[in-house]
């Protein structure tokens, strides 16, 4: 089942995760009881920032009761099922086998470990842009972008590039320079962190804080094996990010003509049934991955931070550990789904057909209550009066009546 796999000349480090199928919807509360939080396994509190190596921390519920996805993954040793043989071994610090269709948490080891996440945040960079920003805009890059360190495509301050391009070169070739520019086309970096960080809380992927668009080490970074296995399997969901993470290469816009670029992402020609999702690496985080394949109608993630050395075969093993596991055990957690939208307020047009009822009635009479047959919400009212002045009329000619005799 698995791949036999020849190590390239060059090492390239990467983070890999996989996206099934999309969520279910989760109904909203029902309108008599208030808004409540998400329930306790699947609600966790912020952590504290990672140092620049990382900080192992389980991500727990408010309750304290347990962490996200389960009691188990707040372990930081290997936990997998019961009666199965442990996965391979790797010197990845933390990693998450997940069946992407169900939200099985196959294995894991140190799955909420805080992490510096170098270029695996690009993934959630493009989940949380790409329903956000037109494909067909043209972009300038500003020179902030065209001067950014680190991998790049190799963007000029021209309008030679539309969203597309950019999300292509984000994925493929992990450039940092289309991070900047497609920050920029979203209205400036500090509203991009904004939707990032929106994003992470909205998938709760909490362990997962943004800093940076690109994954350029900055203090206060940091994400998790865990999260990076959410963020992976909600993009996949998404059309056009599944496209731009498979693709093998493509041509990219150059002042004259355009040049090929190609995917970082080794298993894409070397694992059978492989998706993508991206890779990454800097001196500080070491190598990382998240990642998806298919096979027999069915699909697993992977993910992966902190390796230490050339982690392709260690990918493509803890893959096919993950294909012949899943369906044959008590899973060791789960994946959690992205927290419900809001019920949408009432339109401007039901308002109208339905208005709120008005003056002193509405004060005793709840809108729309219904009210017994024949009554007009006046009648009452009025047959009161009446039998009132009727008994003062009574009584004033009677005491007329008495003087005058």
């Amino acid at each position: 089942m698995g791949m036999k796999h020849v190590a390239p000349a060059g090492v390239l480090l990467a983070t890999v995760t996989f996206l099934g199928a999309p969520a279910q919807a989760v109904q909203a509360a029902p309108p008599a009881q208030s808004v409540q939080a998400a329930p306790p396994a699947q609600a966790r509190t912020a952590q504290a920032a990672p140092s620049a190596y990382g900080a192992p921390a389980g991500a727990w519920d408010p309750s304290g009761r347990e962490p996200v996805g389960g009691v188990r993954l707040g372990e930081r040793g290997i936990v997998f099922p019961t009666g199965l043989k442990a996965p391979p071994k790797t010197s990845a610090k933390s990693y998450v086998i997940a069946d992407a269709d169900t939200g099985e948490v196959l294995a894991a080891k140190n799955a909420h470990g805080r992490y510096l996440p170098a270029s695996t945040l690009k993934a959630l960079t493009a989940l949380a842009l790409i329903p956000k920003l037109d494909k067909a805009k043209k972009v300038r890059p500003s020179r902030n972008a065209v001067n950014v360190e680190g991998s790049a495509v190799g963007l000029v301050p021209k309008p030679l590039y539309t969203v597309e391009d950019l999300f292509k070169a984000l994925l493929l070739v992990s450039g940092n320079d289309a991070a900047v520019a497609l920050a920029e086309a979203n209205g400036g970096l500090d509203r991009t962190l904004a939707d990032m960080n929106a994003e992470a809380r909205r998938l709760q992927a909490f362990d997962t804080v943004a800093k940076t668009p690109n994954g350029l080490d900055k203090p206060g970074q940091s994400s998790s094996a865990y999260d990076l296995a959410l963020i992976a399997r909600a993009g996949l969901a998404n059309p056009d990010f599944r496209r731009y993470v498979s693709l093998k290469t493509d041509k990219f816009p150059a002042p004259k003509g355009y040049y090929e670029i190609g995917n970082h992402n080794k298993l894409l020609w070397r694992y059978k049934g492989m998706i993508g999702v991206k890779n990454g690496w800097t001196s500080k985080a070491l190598a990382s991955f998240v990642g998806a394949a298919k096979r027999n109608g069915h699909t697993v993630i992977v993910t992966i931070m902190r390796h230490d050395g050339y982690m392709w075969e260690d990918i493509a093993d803890l893959l096919d550990w993950g294909f012949a596991a899943r369906g044959r055990a008590v899973p060791v957690g789960r994946l959690v789904e992205p927290v419900p939208e809001p019920a949408p307020l009432p339109t401007a047009q039901a308002q109208a057909a339905n208005p709120p009822a008005q003056g002193p009635a509405a004060a005793r009479e709840p809108a729309g209550a219904a009210r017994p047959a024949g009554d007009s919400g006046s009648v009452l009212p009025y047959a009161a009066a009446a039998a009132v002045a009727a008994l003062l009329g009574g009584a004033a000619w009677l005491v007329y009546g008495r003087r005058r005799s």
